[in-house]
């Protein structure tokens, strides 16, 4: 019989300072209360964190002195973003706090939950070892993975991954190299992509399917047009949008809101943000964050 509710972990690393919107990154978790975050950071714990996320306080130095302990290699890069590309390995990582997870996941925080469980069901879990949000790569900002000693060691397929985890530069490993072990000839049709995944045992044990859940990028939206929603609405946990009626998804990564328009807006205080990310209902678009229906 299936473990009818696989036990998740989110494994992120973040230092510097937390983004405006982690109280709305935090309430999204809190509503999936059967899966957590391990978050390790050198930022101040935030108010009100959710019992099913924990933070670690570390700095930035110790951190990477135990990514090079738990490697075996020197890893000290002088900026944060090269983390992006040990993400594949942070199973193996920190496979001391995986203990009783069915599975690991990677991400980040320039996104929103809606119901995750309502995604990932039991059955989907059941079927597949990696689960990628985007159909042609796996996706850096939500990766799920299953916690066994194969899966935890998978990311040392990478050619030459010890150089390049060590090498100061941002390779985007977690998104090109570790992507190629699963999925070959990316660029090809759909038939002939899907074929020659036939013949590749990681492709088969792996879900690549494309949840719509980054708008505004170089994929389309799921009608093949550029018409992305303008709005979305988070609402006691479900998360939908203005173009797309009821149906709901499982999270909003807002990259291009975050890199485009929302640097031009005025910053709002931390008191305005807290009160607004504790309210049932919100809205999200170009600028900003907003009270949603009560």
């Amino acid at each position: 019989m299936n473990n009818p509710c696989p036990s998740i972990l989110f494994l992120i690393p973040y230092f510097g300072r937390w983004p405006f919107w982690m109280p709305f990154f935090l309430e999204s978790c809190r509503r999936n209360p059967d899966i957590d975050w391990l978050l390790f950071s050198d930022c101040p714990i935030p108010e009100n964190v959710p019992e099913n996320v924990r933070i670690e306080s570390t700095t930035f130095d110790e951190y990477c002195a135990l990514v090079s302990q738990r490697l075996s290699i020197r890893f000290g890069p002088q900026a944060p973003y090269k983390l992006c590309d040990i993400k594949p390995a942070l199973g193996y990582i920190h496979a001391d706090r995986l203990t009783g997870y069915d599975f690991w996941a990677f991400g980040d925080l320039d996104l929103i939950y809606g119901n995750l469980r309502r995604y990932f069901t039991a059955e989907r879990l059941a079927g597949y070892d990696l689960f990628s949000t985007h159909e042609r790569r796996v996706a850096g900002h939500l990766c799920l993975i299953r916690n066994t000693a194969e899966m935890q060691r998978v990311f040392m397929r990478i050619k030459d991954w010890e150089a390049r985890f060590a090498d100061e530069a941002h390779h985007a490993l977690d998104e090109g190299a570790f992507s190629r072990i699963f999925l070959w000839r990316k660029n090809f049709p759909k038939p002939l992509f899907e074929l020659v995944g036939k013949f590749n045992p990681w492709r088969r044990r792996s879900d690549f399917t494309e949840a719509f859940s980054t708008p505004g990028g170089v994929i389309k939206w799921h009608d093949g047009s550029d018409r992305f929603p303008h709005q979305w609405f988070w609402k006691d946990g479900r998360l939908t949008n203005d173009r797309d009626g009821e149906q709901e998804f499982p999270y909003f990564h807002f990259v291009c809101w975050k890199r485009n328009q929302w640097p031009l807006l005025p910053e709002s205080s931390a008191e305005y943000i807290q009160a607004l990310a504790a309210e049932p209902s919100w809205v999200v678009d170009a600028t900003g964050f907003h009270r949603g229906e009560l």
